[in-house]
């Protein structure tokens, strides 16, 4: 084989490589839009966010590399990475109602082992909430609760629980009286209560899902959700859930969420997981839900707590 032979090989080779790169992050678009539900189908579909920054760097790379079709493949999936985060990213908040009171409501999974209470007191500060709903309060915090809580006497928790994660318990905290709700089942870490708000009554629960598989069996999360339709069906007037779902909305289980428990997401960008990593590169996991007689007017990350999580904060009203 003569060299330009041989250099027309290789340079063949490397524009089906460059790709056959471009093609990577079709998987998680074609996961997250065929809206399939299996356990392999749906890991995949968890990660449409960082896919996305993924295909735009590989489609400046690929056109600086001056290699049109893999520059046009790349841009063929950032594109359908972005159509299949935008229900995520971007859910209907609800029309709110002229005039209504507004709530502030801070959500935030502290992570069992964090002692770093002086960064969630800043965090909690600096939202200035009206409810507070805590995940994963590990035995640090709870020992300095009143410091932690200052400002918000009305309190609901659940028991002490030893999960693999770690010591820790659910917790609503708030400026407005609260009245305990019953707990549904200890592996949802649920905590439930109503909130007299200036509004009106305000269902608020707090729960925390098991993480998706392979982590843990298949069932799980699907039928903690189930036990929140459970949980959630004998309530009247208007309900929000926080906490930490393990799951992008737009993914299995936030669809059974939205299908089976009636309710909608706040909108999901930035993302919460993993706190070290920019916001292009996180997901999604910590979420705020809302029942269909309330409006979202507000969402946006709270401060840093020491968790690996970020802190959610919306702003709820009624719906027109």
């Amino acid at each position: 084989m003569s060299r330009s032979a041989l250099n027309a090989v290789l340079r063949r080779a490397i524009q089906v490589a460059l790709i056959g790169l471009a093609l990577i992050p079709f998987v998680p678009a074609v996961a997250a839009l065929s809206g399939h539900g299996h356990r392999w189908v749906d890991i995949f579909a968890q990660f449409t966010a960082p896919a996305l920054t993924a295909a735009v760097l590989l489609a400046l790379a690929m056109a600086l590399l001056r290699q049109p079709v893999a520059t046009g493949v790349a841009a063929l999936g950032a594109l359908l990475l972005l159509i299949a985060v935008w229900p995520q990213w971007f859910p209907p908040t609800g029309r709110p109602r002229k005039g209504a009171p507004v709530v502030t409501l801070y959500s935030a999974n502290l992570w069992a082992w964090n002692e770093d209470v002086a960064a969630m007191r800043r965090s909690i500060q600096a939202a200035d909430p009206d409810i507070i709903v805590l995940i994963e309060m590990g035995d640090a915090p709870a020992t300095g609760m009143d410091t932690l809580l200052a400002g918000y006497p009305h309190r609901v928790a659940s028991p002490r629980s030893t999960r693999r994660s770690g010591p820790a318990r659910s917790l609503i905290a708030s400026r407005y009286p609260l009245t305990a709700l019953p707990r549904y089942r200890d592996d949802l870490a649920d905590v439930s209560a109503r909130a007299d708000t200036p509004f009106g009554p305000l269902n608020v629960i707090g729960v925390h899902l098991t993480r998706p598989w392979p982590y843990q069996f298949q069932w799980g999360q699907i039928l903690q959700v189930r036990a929140l339709a459970d949980l959630r069906r004998p309530m009247t007037g208007p309900v929000v859930v926080a906490g930490d779902f393990n799951s992008v909305s737009s993914a299995r289980i936030g669809r059974q969420v939205q299908d089976e428990v009636g309710l909608i997401p706040a909108p999901g960008w930035p993302g919460t997981w993993h706190s070290k990593l920019p916001a292009p590169l996180r997901i999604t996991i910590d979420q705020v839900y809302r029942s269909p007689d309330l409006a979202f007017v507000g969402r946006q990350l709270g401060q840093p707590t020491g968790s690996d999580h970020h802190p959610v904060v919306v702003r709820i009203t009624p719906a027109a």
